[in-house]
C-alpha cells in the first residue's frame, strides 16, 4: 500500500509540475499570469544583457528564446486537456469509449474536460445497452423461430400429422413472435417519443372484465388451469385513461400472473378507489411464490425475465422481459405508479397500479424509457 501511495503522490506531483497553472480557477487569470511571467522573463534577460554589456545582438535573441521557453512550459499544461479531448474524440469515432481526459484544473477547460468525461461515460453506457438489446432481441427471436421452424418442418415432412393440436402449437409460437414484435415496436416508439395518449372516460369494471376475459381465453387455449376472482369497489368506478394503453398494461400483468400461478389456483384482480388521493388502485395478485423485496424494482427493467430463479425465486415458461418495462412507462405517462407491494397471507406476488381518476395533469407526451443502470 505504501508503494502504491508513493506512486500516486509521484503521479500527482508530476501532474502539478506539468500543469503549474492548475491552481488558478479562471482561464483569463491563467492567460494573465502567462503574459506577466513571459514579460518578466524577457525583461529580466534584457536587464542582464544591459548590465553585463552583452549587446543587442545577443540580448534580444536570448530574451525572445527565454520568453518562448516560459510560454511553452506554461501553455503546455493549459492546452494538454484539449489535446487529450481531441485524441479521445478520434477514439470515440472508432468506437472506443474507454478514453478519459485528465481534468485537474478548475477553470473553463477543466469544466469542459469533466463534461467530456461524463459524455464519454454516457456514450459508453448507451453503447453497452444497445449491444445488450441486440443480443437479447436476437435470443428472444431465435427461440420461437426455431420452435416454429421445427414444427413446420415436421408437418411438411409428414413426421407429424397436421392435427389441430400440432397447428395450435405452431399458432402459439406465432403469437409469441407477434407479442415480441409488438413489444419491440412499442419500445422503439417510446424511445423516439412518437406515441401520445388518447384519453377518455372508462368504466373500470368494464375494462377489467374485458381484459380478464381475454386473458382467461388465452390461458385456456394454452392449457393453463387458472381460476379468476374479480372485484371492483365501487362497481361504478370510472377513470380517465388511454383505454388501449391501460388494457395493454393490465393484459401484461395478467399474463405474468397466469405464468406464475400453479394449476388450479387463483389470480385475483382487485380495483378500488383511493378517494383522498384521487386515484384508482388496481391490484393483480397471483398464487405463486412471490417476489423477494430486493428484486421488486428489477422486474420492471428491460429484458429482466420473470422466469429467472435468481430474480424471482419462481419458474415460468415464457416472458420477453419487455412487458413490465413498457407497462411502467405507460402508467408513468398517465401520471400514475406501478410497483410490486407486500401481499396478504396465502397470496403470491401483488403488482399494484395507481392511476389518477381525472387523468394526467396537463398535456402528457411520451417520455423516454430509461436504460438499466
Amino acid at each position: 500500500m505504501s508503494g502504491t501511495g508513493g506512486g500516486i503522490r509521484h503521479a500527482r506531483g508530476g501532474l502539478r509540475m506539468s500543469r503549474p497553472l492548475d491552481r488558478f480557477r479562471s482561464l483569463k487569470l491563467k492567460l494573465g499570469v502567462l503574459v506577466a511571467v513571459t514579460v518578466t522573463a524577457a525583461a529580466f534577460i534584457t536587464w542582464l544583457g544591459l548590465r553585463y554589456e552583452l549587446g543587442p545582438t545577443r540580448t534580444f535573441p536570448l530574451a525572445i528564446v527565454s520568453a518562448l521557453v516560459v510560454t511553452q512550459v506554461l501553455a503546455h499544461g493549459m492546452t494538454s486537456p484539449l489535446r487529450e479531448m481531441t485524441a479521445a474524440a478520434r477514439a470515440m469515432a472508432r468506437g472506443d469509449y474507454s478514453r478519459r481526459v485528465t481534468a485537474s484544473s478548475s477553470d473553463e477547460v477543466g469544466e469542459l474536460a469533466r463534461a467530456f468525461n461524463q459524455m464519454a461515460h454516457d456514450l459508453a453506457s448507451v453503447d453497452t445497452a444497445h449491444r445488450e438489446i441486440v443480443a437479447n432481441v436476437s435470443h428472444e427471436l431465435r427461440t420461437p423461430v426455431a420452435a416454429l421452424q421445427a414444427q413446420l418442418e415436421n408437418l411438411a415432412d409428414g413426421v407429424v400429422a397436421p392435427t389441430p393440436e400440432a397447428l395450435e402449437g405452431a399458432l402459439r409460437q406465432t403469437q409469441r413472435l407477434g407479442r415480441l414484435v409488438g413489444y419491440l415496436l412499442d419500445l422503439s416508439r417510446v424511445e423516439a417519443g412518437v406515441v401520445g395518449l388518447e384519453l377518455e372516460e372508462v368504466s373500470v369494471r368494464e375494462l377489467v372484465d374485458e381484459t380478464v376475459a381475454e386473458a382467461a381465453a388465452a390461458a385456456s387455449a394454452a392449457g393453463r388451469d387458472v381460476r379468476w376472482e374479480v372485484r371492483v369497489d365501487p362497481p361504478e368506478l370510472r377513470f380517465r385513461v388511454d383505454r388501449v394503453r391501460i388494457s395493454q398494461v393490465l393484459a401484461n400483468l395478467l399474463d405474468n400472473a397466469v405464468q406464475h400461478t400453479p394449476p388450479g389456483t387463483v389470480v385475483w384482480v382487485r380495483a378500488s378507489s383511493a378517494a383522498l388521493r384521487g386515484e384508482v388502485v388496481i391490484d393483480v395478485v397471483d398464487s405463486g411464490a412471490g417476489i423477494p423485496p430486493a428484486d421488486r424494482e428489477r422486474v420492471f427493467e428491460r429484458f429482466q425475465r420473470g422466469n429467472s430463479p435468481a430474480l424471482t425465486g419462481r419458474t415460468s415458461t415464457g416472458g420477453t422481459g419487455l412487458g413490465l418495462a413498457i407497462s411502467r412507462w405507460a402508467v408513468t405517462i398517465h401520471g400514475g405508479t406501478i410497483q410490486v407491494v407486500d401481499s396478504l397471507a396465502g397470496e403470491g406476488a401483488t403488482v399494484r397500479m395507481r392511476l389518477p381518476v381525472r387523468g394526467p395533469r396537463g398535456p402528457r407526451t411520451v417520455g423516454t424509457m430509461q436504460s438499466p443502470g
